[in-house]
């Protein structure tokens, strides 16, 4: 679904999976610094929109997800994990329920399988699931923004800013009244700061929680069972994840960053050393300059130095060896 915020003076689109809306507006640096300051928005109308409805729909999505839900208050932010039998992650949600509705946002095109398997287990819980993509558009405001936020709007509000869930018609009125717009890269060049995964980024067919931190802010350790529970609590209890994710500082002599799916290295085994690790996301900070999260095995020791491709990197501890 192609944004008509693309039509913004500078707008240059975003590619692969955050296709649709726009990577930047011209000056990325100028955007990250608009954004780390609480001034204008970013435009998320590419990510899916699900609603789930009805009496029950608490304590039915308590059943199935990662986090504690069945009493969640009305306004309050929470994100949650779908885990597959096995303990691996197939879907993440950023939910906030409105007293009638909860809404979440998820990754793009990820809506339909999701919704799937939501509508697999309804059994005879009152609830009702439905994909809001084409009615609703998600809009970032970072911390501290004082823009106004539309009557009537769903608002998910975190340590990191607000994301409102507008009314796709409402996108583009509301974008004049709450600029300057911020592009994609500038939002993924803080995320990267605050070392928050992204499912498809910083996960593989194989990733489970623990290896993300995600455990405490998307996964609940004190709740009822779930599919995945077993992993979950096994490796809490009794031993420790097979990698973790670390911030890495990249050389920033080098012209290219280090794409997805970059092979990582131990510096002093050479180009030619065993792969320890890959890069998820790697951008360019206006501080920071180029940094990057990467997966790494667990018991790479937590000061050596790396190589990401042919790019030197120094590591920094996000998920404890």
């Amino acid at each position: 679904m192609k944004s008509p915020l693309l039509s913004l003076p500078g707008a240059v689109p975003a590619e692969g999976v955050d296709e649709g809306v726009a990577a930047h507006y011209g000056d990325l640096f100028r955007e990250q610094r608009a954004l780390a300051d609480g001034a204008g928005f970013v435009d998320l109308s590419h990510r899916g929109v699900v609603a789930v409805t009805g009496e029950d729909r608490l304590s039915w999505l308590h059943l199935l997800l990662t986090q504690h839900v069945s009493a969640l208050p009305a306004g309050e932010a929470t994100e949650a994990l779908i885990l597959s039998a096995h303990g691996h992650i197939e879907h993440a949600l950023y939910l906030v329920d409105d007293g009638t509705t909860v809404w979440a946002h998820v990754e793009p095109g990820t809506q339909e399988a999701l919704i799937a398997y939501l509508e697999s287990m309804k059994f005879f819980y009152r609830v009702e699931v439905a994909d809001r993509t084409d009615d609703f558009a998600v809009v970032h405001l970072p911390a501290g923004s004082i823009a106004e936020v539309p009557d009537g709007a769903v608002v998910r509000e975190t340590a990191y800013g607000r994301d409102l869930f507008l009314p796709r018609a409402d996108l583009e009125p509301y974008a004049r009244k709450a600029g300057p717009a911020a592009g994609l890269l500038a939002y993924e060049a803080l995320r990267v700061e605050h070392h928050r995964p992204r499912l498809g980024f910083e996960t593989d067919h194989r990733t489970i929680p623990h290896e993300l931190g995600w455990i405490g802010t998307a996964v609940h350790l004190q709740k009822g069972c779930y599919r995945g529970q077993e992993t979950v609590a096994r490796v809490q209890n009794l031993g420790k994840p097979p990698r973790r994710l670390v911030f890495l500082h990249l050389d920033g002599s080098d012209v290219h960053l280090p794409p997805h799916g970059t092979e990582i290295r131990v510096a002093d085994e050479g180009e030619d050393g065993r792969k320890i690790g890959f890069v998820t996301t790697s951008v360019r900070h206006f501080e920071l300059g180029p940094v990057a999260l990467a997966l790494v095995k667990r018991n790479v020791p937590a000061d050596a130095r790396l190589i990401a491709g042919e790019t030197a990197a120094a590591q920094e501890v996000i998920v404890e060896p």
